[in-house]
C-alpha cells in the first residue's frame, strides 16, 4: 500500500514537471514575434493621436468701470480673426455676461469686438452672441470668444488602472511591460503642438519657388562667384576679436 502511494506521488510529480515544460515551450513558441495582450504594449497604439474637431477659445476680463478694451485685448481679437480664417470650422460665438455688474460695460466691449473681428476680416454672419451669466456670484463674468476648429488630441492620461509595484493584480510588473499611463502625457504634448492635423494623414503641397532669390543665386553661379550667403551683423555682434 505504501509503495502504490510512492508511486502515484511520482507518477503525479513527473505530470506535472511535463506540464510545466509544456507551458514553458508553448509561451517561447511564437510566429509573429509580438506579444498578444489586452493592452498593447506601444504606448503609440495605447494613446493614438486622434484627429476631431475642438474648440479654440480666448477669454476677455471686463471691469465694471470699463466698457472698451486694452491693447492687448485687441491684439488678442486681432489675432483670433486671424486665425478663425485659417482655420475656423463654424462662427464665433461670443459668450456676454447679463444679469451681472459688468453687464453694461461688457455689451460696450461686444460691439468694440464685433467692429474688430469684422474688420479683420470675420463676416458679419459668422459672429453669434448669446448672453450667460456664471454659477458663481462671486466669479468675474467675462466675454469668451470661441469658434469650432480640427484639432489633434490624445488622451485621456493619469488613468491608473494597476498598481505599479509588484502585485498579484499586476501581471505585467513580471513581464516588464510598459504601464497603462505611460508615454500619455507625451502622446498629449505632441499632439497640442501641431499646428495643422492634416500633417499626421498627408504631406503638404509644394509651394512657389521664391524667384528672385534663385535668379540671384543662379546669376552667380553663371559668373562663377560664391554662392554662400553672407551676415555682417553677425560680426558687429561679436565681442571679442579672438580667433581671427
Amino acid at each position: 500500500m505504501t509503495g502504490s502511494s510512492a508511486d502515484r506521488r511520482r507518477a503525479l510529480a513527473s505530470l506535472g514537471a511535463l506540464a510545466g515544460l509544456a507551458l514553458t515551450l508553448g509561451a517561447c513558441n511564437s510566429t509573429s514575434g509580438e506579444v498578444v495582450a489586452t493592452i498593447p504594449d506601444d504606448y503609440k497604439m495605447r494613446h493614438p493621436i486622434a484627429i476631431e474637431e475642438g474648440r479654440q477659445s480666448i477669454v476677455v476680463f471686463i471691469g465694471s468701470g470699463r466698457g472698451g478694451l486694452t491693447t492687448p485685448q485687441r491684439a488678442d481679437i486681432a489675432g483670433l480673426a486671424r486665425s478663425w480664417q485659417r482655420e475656423g470650422t463654424g462662427v464665433i460665438t461670443a459668450d456676454v455676461p447679463a444679469g451681472t455688474p459688468n453687464a453694461r460695460a461688457a455689451a460696450d466691449a461686444y460691439r468694440e469686438i464685433h467692429a474688430m473681428l469684422t474688420a479683420g476680416g470675420v463676416p458679419s454672419r459668422a459672429i453669434t452672441m448669446r448672453h450667460t451669466t456664471p454659477d458663481d456670484p462671486r466669479q468675474l463674468a467675462v466675454i469668451r470668444l470661441s469658434y469650432p476648429k480640427i484639432a489633434a488630441v490624445a488622451g485621456p492620461c493619469g488613468l491608473w488602472p494597476d498598481d505599479l509595484g509588484p502585485n498579484i493584480n499586476n501581471p505585467g510588473y513580471s513581464s516588464n511591460q510598459h504601464y497603462q499611463n505611460f508615454g500619455c502625457a507625451t502622446q498629449r504634448n505632441l499632439a497640442a503642438m501641431i499646428d495643422n492635423p492634416a500633417d499626421l494623414e498627408q504631406p503638404r503641397s509644394e509651394t512657389a519657388a521664391y524667384t528672385p532669390r534663385r535668379s540671384a543665386l543662379f546669376e552667380k553661379y553663371r559668373k562663377g562667384e560664391s554662392t554662400a550667403v553672407t551676415y555682417p551683423e553677425t560680426e558687429k555682434a561679436k565681442l571679442s576679436d579672438t580667433g581671427k
